[in-house]
């Protein structure tokens, strides 16, 4: 926790708003969908799907693949535990909502679903779109799908599996095929050698509108370290660190560049 408030006030410290951006391609993001203060009408269909995670005192037996739980010590846990602790904030949803919604990716995918906070913002984003969302634990999964089914969510392919294996069937796949996907939202390992694991397995899939969002960049030093690694990588050519989560473009007309935005 300390480290987290040491990271936060450097963040502070060097964050800037839209005023402090020349990029055309960023300012316009930031002003037309990271500061979009409307009413949105999908805003109560999320609120809605987070009501019903809420009011489910049910408890699943979780698997957890990933860097472990801060907040859970046993594996036994109560869905609306989970929603109100492991999950999405509501203005993060609704920004992941605005982000889709501004980008209108045909293909996402997301990795690590847990109970569908991100993947409804997802789906609604971008109704259009195929969602590929990927979850290791069983019962996590399910308790997804029931509530995706509940909503109508029908442009959603929850897949239970481990993501690495998934992955690395996938660049097989790429061997003899072309798969790309326009925006990967990945909240499924928060260590440093999943993360860069994830990133370099997936590199092939990219194109030059591809947007790729990390979730959880500032959770631990190595998380912050891979964070760097990622920037530093000759095909990513724009960054915007928003403290929670990273915003990675490979846009080839791009200066290098990276930003640190309070949004």
């Amino acid at each position: 926790m300390l480290f987290q408030i040491k990271s936060y006030l450097k963040f502070l410290w060097n964050s800037k708003n839209e005023h402090g951006v020349h990029s055309p391609f960023v300012f316009s993001l930031l002003t037309k969908c990271f500061y979009d203060k409307k009413t949105k009408p999908e805003y109560s269909i999320l609120r809605n799907y987070r009501k019903s995670l809420l009011s489910n005192k049910n408890f699943i037996e979780v698997t957890d693949f990933g860097a472990g739980s801060k907040v859970f010590k046993s594996n036994r846990r109560q869905i609306s535990k989970i929603a109100s602790t492991a999950g999405i904030s509501p203005k993060r949803a609704e920004l992941l909502f605005r982000v889709t919604n501004y980008f209108q990716p045909k293909n996402i995918l997301e990795i690590g679903t847990s109970l569908g906070l991100a993947t409804s913002a997802l789906a609604l984003g971008s109704t259009n779109a195929k969602v590929i969302t990927l979850e290791g634990c069983p019962q996590t999964a399910n308790q997804c799908q029931l509530q995706l089914q509940k909503f109508n969510f029908n442009n959603v392919d929850s897949v239970i599996t481990e993501f690495e294996s998934y992955l690395e069937d996938l660049q097989l796949r790429l061997k003899t095929e072309t798969e790309n996907f326009d925006l990967i939202y990945f909240d499924g390992n928060h260590s440093k050698k999943a993360t860069i694991a994830y990133f370099d397995l997936l590199l092939p899939t990219i194109t030059n509108d591809s947007v790729w969002i990390f979730d959880d960049i500032h959770w631990s030093p190595e998380m912050e370290e891979a964070w760097e690694i990622i920037k530093n990588h000759p095909k990513v050519t724009v960054t915007i660190d928003t403290f929670q989560w990273g915003f990675v473009f490979f846009r080839y007309e791009q200066e290098k560049e990276h930003f640190v935005i309070r949004a």
